[in-house]
């Protein structure tokens, strides 16, 4: 007979995604926000198909239906319509490819390119890093939003010459703060002393310097997410980014401006799409920022 009383369960050691994974669902919050950003990636990649009716489909015996909840409304206009008669339901749904969807290109492209040129300028020493830190030192006192529209005033208003603007106001933040969380790293002991036991750079960069950045990476991507979602509808707004009709959501604030005391749906319901996605975008990042500082604690 074998002595039970000395078999211990063997305990399940979490890997350091598992470990995140369990602090963020702790958070409620961060939780509901994750769904609601599901959500709408979702509308963002499926919306254009699904609509009940075209972007352009003007339906002129309905022009400023009230939403389906008013006592004028009607189900089958189930946000209302515009002063052209379209529905409006219709518009901010495909209109979340152009403001969300684009927003999360132009982080992702400025991610991989500032991040790489921050991981290199952090790596160097000398003129190089000086020089990078000046040039960074000036470009990050020109808002993102000033720089767009600066950037739009030259090569003309537009929503592909927005994005690219966008892009180019967005990348100094992030060389700047993977610059300095890379900076940061390269002065610790553990790195020195890979150094000097002659690992390669590529390799001190995959295998230390990359797993210790994630935080910060996720945070910067998380706001700079929100700052471009906000420059690409303020941007539009000024009537610098997407032409009418396109449906983007801050063009279509500026199209329904005169209508706020006639018609206010029509300016609150793209204003509160965009506040919708801007909190959403903050949530999920704080849910994470968060998960990943307890696993690192």
């Amino acid at each position: 007979m074998h002595d039970k009383s000395n078999i211990y369960p063997e305990l399940k050691i979490l890997s350091p995604l598992e470990q995140t994974w369990a602090s963020y669902r702790r958070n409620p919050l961060a939780m509901a926000g994750l769904w609601c950003l599901g959500l709408l990636l979702l509308v963002t990649l499926i919306g254009p198909l699904v609509i009940p009716y075209g972007i352009d489909d003007q339906h002129s015996n309905h022009l400023l239906l009230a939403p389906s909840w008013a006592n004028s409304g009607n189900i089958d206009y189930f946000l209302g319509t515009d002063d052209l008669g379209r529905d409006i339901l219709s518009r901010l749904v495909a209109g979340a490819r152009l403001t969300f969807g684009n927003a999360l290109l132009v982080v992702l492209i400025a991610l991989v390119i500032g991040s790489a040129i921050g991981i290199l300028g952090g790596m160097s020493k000398g003129v190089k890093s000086s020089v990078l830190h000046h040039l960074l030192d000036t470009l990050l006192s020109i808002p993102s939003l000033l720089l767009a529209i600066i950037v739009v005033a030259i090569l003309g208003p537009g929503l592909f010459n927005t994005l690219i603007a966008i892009t180019l106001a967005l990348i100094p933040p992030f060389i700047r703060a993977t610059y300095n969380a890379v900076h940061a790293e390269m002065q610790k002991e553990y790195i020195i002393a890979s150094r000097l036991d002659g690992s390669p750079p590529q390799r001190i960069m995959r295998l230390a310097i990359l797993p210790n950045i994630v935080e910060t990476l996720v945070t910067q991507t998380t706001r700079t997410l929100s700052a471009a979602i906000l420059d690409i509808s303020a941007v539009g707004f000024l009537g610098l980014g997407a032409q009418s009709p396109q449906p983007e959501w801050g063009a279509m604030l500026a199209d329904s401006s005169d209508l706020i005391y006639l018609a206010p749906w029509t300016v609150t319901l793209p204003g509160m799409a965009i506040l919708f996605s801007v909190l959403v975008t903050n949530l999920v990042g704080e849910g994470i920022r968060e998960a990943l500082k307890e696993g690192n604690d």
